[in-house]
């Protein structure tokens, strides 16, 4: 982020003096973390301020996957010209993002590396897989006793609201290769639904830059085939998707896939809040109030619900959560780097060409950009994502995407594109990101 009172020197152009600004302030952040790495401080991560190790790692696999993402950069921006209907895009770009994010996997690790997270490696004790014994004594049951439950269960189903393990539970998934099909199918829709997303807000040729450029965003390529984090990002573009409908049936749904949503992870409600600022900065203040009383009494009602016939008691839950994180993590992070280093790293693992063209984006008013802006920066101030934002708000990373569409010229596609694909190679071989 950028530092207050820094200077930007007259001679950068205007429309890149904020990109620029910001950039100086992540640079800044990045080497706080370096110098306190020198005097032994980690930050509560190995390499402040992102949530991985230096550890490379190639199998046989990497020179082809090289190839196909040559292959997918020459081949990817054609789609944008092309005479496709909207319903032959949307699968096409689900297809590439799910054939890249698949073989940038293969890359580091082989076809074992797509449910290794769930199943073998250091992080599966962690996962959600574990807490599935804590279903036998049923559904109802587990529900009522939740917030009792919770402090007992592994990190990821512990600092989460139950929807994770309930679907799981209900669909029979009790595999690490059951979750991982899970996870990277459903996940992988999240391109698509970036497309419908940007085609509510951008014309058709800057819907498709948006969903291409999601589709190759590192971030959403790496953790695509490794959490349930990229799951709850199809559920928050689904609930976005009819939030800024234009069909007054579909938006009506929007409060609801929204209050769904947030029974996964309470995050996600922040979809809700850039909506209604994306209504409110382009002037339809009407429609923006009722969005935002439709979302307030729709989360409202969902959960008074469940306490009544599950008994399901979403305070209590809360606060279990909040002291559990706060004994755990919270307390090696400092909320004086994390307030900076969030921020830093979810802009540089989005892709750096999106990152630069998004925060150009809030220079020149977009109301999507500045709606995402206000979202990242009331996150950090909450404390309640130091680190793993590259994770936590992958969900986010479209929103970057359709604010980054309106700030590059068509031309220039490809470009971007390989500068994402060379990022997202070399953080996978470089770099041990847990997921």
């Amino acid at each position: 982020m950028a530092t207050r009172g820094a200077s930007i020197p007259a001679s950068i152009p205007r429309r890149a003096r904020l990109p620029a600004g910001v950039a100086a302030g992540v640079g800044a952040t990045i080497l706080a973390g370096v110098i306190a790495r020198t005097v032994g401080d980690r930050l509560g991560t190995q390499l402040a301020p992102f949530m991985a190790n230096l550890d490379g790692r190639a199998t046989p696999w990497a020179p082809v996957v090289v190839v196909v993402f040559g292959l997918a950069v020459l081949a990817a921006p054609l789609l944008v010209a092309a005479r496709l209907r909207p319903p032959a895009f949307a699968a096409a770009s689900f297809a590439i993002s799910l054939v890249l994010r698949l073989g940038l996997a293969m890359a580091r690790g082989g076809t074992g590396q797509w449910d290794a997270v769930f199943g073998r490696s250091s992080e599966a004790p962690h996962e959600y897989l574990p807490a599935l014994p804590a279903l036998r004594i049923g559904v109802h049951a587990f529900l009522e006793r939740f917030a009792k439950i919770a402090p007992t269960l592994p990190t990821h189903p512990s600092g989460h609201l139950p929807g994770m393990l309930v679907t799981l539970h209900l669909l029979g998934i009790t595999t690490a290769a059951g979750m991982a099909a899970l996870t990277i199918g459903v996940g992988a829709l999240a391109v698509p639904l970036t497309y419908a997303l940007g085609r509510s807000l951008l014309d058709e040729r800057r819907a498709r830059i948006a969903t291409l450029l999601a589709g190759f965003s590192p971030t959403v390529l790496i953790i695509g085939v490794s959490s349930a984090d990229a799951l709850y990002a199809t559920l928050a573009l689904a609930a976005a998707c009819a939030l800024l409908a234009a069909r007054p049936a579909l938006r009506a749904v929007g409060p609801a896939l929204l209050a769904l949503a947030s029974f996964f992870s309470p995050a996600l409600l922040a979809i809700g809040l850039w909506a209604f600022l994306v209504r409110l900065l382009r002037r339809e203040r009407a429609t923006a109030i009722r969005l935002a009383v439709g979302c307030s009494v729709a989360v409202v009602a969902f959960y008074v619900v469940l306490r009544l016939i599950a008994g399901f008691d979403l305070i209590a839950t809360v606060r279990a959560i909040d002291a559990d994180y706060r004994r755990g993590v919270a307390g090696a992070r400092p909320y004086w780097f994390w307030l900076f280093g969030s921020p830093a790293a979810f802009l540089v693992a989005l892709g750096i060409p999106i990152a630069w063209l998004g925060v150009r984006a809030v220079g020149h008013r977009d109301p999507a950009a500045r709606a995402l802006a206000v979202v990242i920066v009331l996150s950090s101030a909450l404390g309640y994502t130091k680190a793993e934002t590259e994770r936590i708000w992958v969900f986010l990373v479209p929103l970057a995407c359709i604010a980054a569409a309106t700030e590059l010229p068509p031309r220039r596609l490809r470009l971007i594109l390989a500068a994402l694909a060379v990022q997202a190679i070399l953080a996978e071989l470089l770099l041990d990101t847990v997921w």
